[in-house]
């Protein structure tokens, strides 16, 4: 028989993708969404198969499944500073009480589970590049606390359950990635400064622009993702792409790329923004023999491609297609 995952924040931007990988490699699947930030025209192409259903469900409540699960994929969240900052006591819930639910729920099936944590975790590192060893510099009060602390408990309660149950678990700490269903507004530098060019605007740098990211391409992320759920290793590992840039040159290479005229303007940094961010992706090689491989040009081509062809839709917020039918309650 055919393995079964159940993948939450399935209509999301990295659930989506994650749904289509694990259906290719022949996994039947089960979505699961509240569609808070999630969208279903992001999985519309699966209601067809027989190997696909989707539950629109909120994780903070109990969570049921029938019939057996082999794997969860823990990926409910909001993930934007845009989303996390309008609904900030959810965002605590799903990544506390969802997790929890999630946990327990890996526990009656005996499924393995891996949680999706996040580079947030080390806050405004005071070491560069960030390894798994790093406790990080996080303000736990500050805006940005309800989505690094919720994160950092998700940890938390994680290896909890792996020492104290048993339970098979993995935590994959996230870095910036971008590509095809990404949100024009979900307020992530990409999606952002790519909507402003879109919009005709001039792109806007926070402080001095010489902050820096890191960009994964998300093909590149889900083969990380998938290696490690397949893996025998329960500690943290860092999925992202360690080719670093300032915030700055990337706003410079958006204008070139869509040749645009567009200007710099600077706003004001924002509370807690990190000053840099860049991966110490040696466990993911050494562990997973996993790498990045997609170069930033291309996988920026590939963004942009998908960006324009959706830039009516989304910037004139043209009629959403109903998917209803296919949901279970």
């Amino acid at each position: 028989m055919k393995k079964r995952i159940l993948i939450t924040g399935a209509a999301g931007f990295l659930g989506s993708h994650l749904c289509d990988r694990f259906i290719k490699e022949g996994y039947r699947v089960v979505g699961m969404d509240n569609l808070i930030t999630g969208d279903l025209k992001n999985i519309q192409h699966l209601f067809k198969l027989e190997t696909f259903e989707f539950y629109n469900h909120d994780v903070t409540r109990f969570v049921h499944v029938p019939g057996n699960v082999d794997y969860i994929l823990h990926f409910a969240s909001p993930a934007s500073p845009i989303d996390y900052l309008k609904i900030p006591i959810q965002t605590l819930k799903v990544g506390s009480l969802g997790t929890h639910n999630l946990l327990g729920l890996a526990k009656e099936k005996n499924a393995r589970i891996l949680i999706a944590s996040t580079s947030e975790v080390y806050g405004d590192p005071l070491i560069h590049p960030q390894d798994e060893s790093y406790y990080g510099n996080v303000n736990t009060i500050g805006p940005r606390g309800v989505y690094d602390e919720a994160k950092r408990f998700q940890e938390s309660i994680t290896m909890a359950y792996h020492r104290f149950h048993g339970l098979e678990t993995r935590i994959a700490r996230i870095f910036n990635t971008y590509g095809p269903r990404m949100r024009l507004n979900d307020g992530r530098v990409i999606p952002a400064f790519i909507g402003q060019a879109l919009r005709g605007e001039d792109l806007t740098v926070f402080g001095d622009g010489m902050q820096t990211r890191s960009f994964c391409y998300v093909d590149d992320q889900v083969d990380g993702l998938y290696k490690l759920l397949l893996s025998d290793y329960a500690l943290p590992v860092n999925i992202g792409n360690p080719d670093e840039i300032t915030i700055l040159d990337f706003a410079k290479e958006i204008i070139k790329l869509t040749a645009s005229d567009q200007k710099i303007v600077f706003k004001e940094l924002p509370k807690d923004d990190p000053l840099q961010r860049q991966p110490d992706i040696t466990k993911a090689r050494d562990i997973l023999g996993w790498e990045p491989k997609v170069a930033r040009e291309e996988g920026m081509q590939k963004t942009y491609k998908y960006f324009k062809s959706l830039s009516k839709e989304e910037l004139l917020k043209s009629e959403h297609k109903d998917f209803s039918k296919h949901i279970r309650h």
